[in-house]
């Protein structure tokens, strides 16, 4: 990151954890010297309406008022996650100011996204780490399965999500996931999408599948309640719109009408 100069122009964001400095809803967009930006760091992270967008580098103590931005998942996809690249990358340079292979003080590399240690003995050069999530909705016929997880107790029914771990393809995340959570097992499985998942560092990759056998028996560790749910009944309150775990379940309850239909 380089210092701003007062007349650098384009749009600014700020972040603390996975919030943004918001003005009335916007991004502040301006010449840094008339939003009071001279001084500090930032890098040039993308473009918006023809103007560069600035990551400026976080800060612990700043009086300025910051807004979620999960409550930003209205906004066009493209603009959605150029704001998450920014948070994920202020995660990033702050949980990586020193060098995980011998300790010393890393700096951010001048000509790409990763940090560098400073021991000339080292050198290690460290990346920006992203978490990949698998999330997956299945269908029974004309039957979703939708699951109350233990974070939105007595409110959001949504798809079944995880961790890929070490070692492990996506596929065999879905399957595992899916066993571990429900008891039940899958087939028919198809890649649906995927979404930068700002919270702090996550990828959500989207899959499809279709139920394949067993009985519903609950991670009780992790899951309220799971239940199938026709396409065409009153289903509960269900994930906000923006987020894949909505894309999938909609686009779920269409193959189930469109299952329905061939019965008929």
């Amino acid at each position: 990151m380089k210092l701003i100069q007062p007349d650098d122009t384009g749009f600014w964001l700020l972040t603390q954890g996975s919030s943004l400095h918001l003005i009335n809803g916007q991004l502040p967009k301006g010449r840094a010297i008339d939003l009071g930006l001279q001084g500090l760091k930032a890098r040039v992270i993308g473009e918006l309406e023809q103007h560069p967008v600035y990551l400026v580098e976080e800060r612990l103590s700043d009086s300025r008022e910051y807004f979620s931005l999960r409550d930003l998942l209205f906004l066009p996809e493209d603009v959605f996650n150029l704001l998450s690249r920014g948070v994920e990358l202020n995660y990033f340079l702050n949980t990586h100011k020193f060098c995980g292979k011998c300790g010393s003080p890393t700096q951010i590399s001048p000509s790409e996204w990763a940090v560098e240690c400073q021991n000339n003995h080292c050198k290690y050069c460290i990346y920006p780490v992203i978490h990949p999530c698998i999330i997956v909705a299945i269908r029974r016929g004309s039957e979703i399965l939708l699951a109350n997880h233990l974070r939105h107790k007595g409110g959001i029914y949504t798809t079944l999500a995880g961790f890929v771990e070490v070692g492990e393809t996506f596929e065999q995340a879905v399957h595992r996931e899916v066993f571990e959570e429900t008891g039940i097992t899958i087939n028919n499985l198809r890649y649906f999408g995927s979404q930068p998942w700002a919270f702090p560092n996550s990828a959500m990759i989207g899959f499809l599948a279709d139920y394949e056998s067993g009985e519903i028996c609950l991670q009780e560790a992790e899951i309220c309640d799971a239940k199938w749910f026709r396409y065409d009944s009153n289903l509960p309150e269900l994930p906000p719109r923006g987020t894949i775990a909505l894309k999938l379940i909609e686009h779920t309850l269409a193959l189930c009408a469109e299952e329905e239909r061939k019965i008929k």
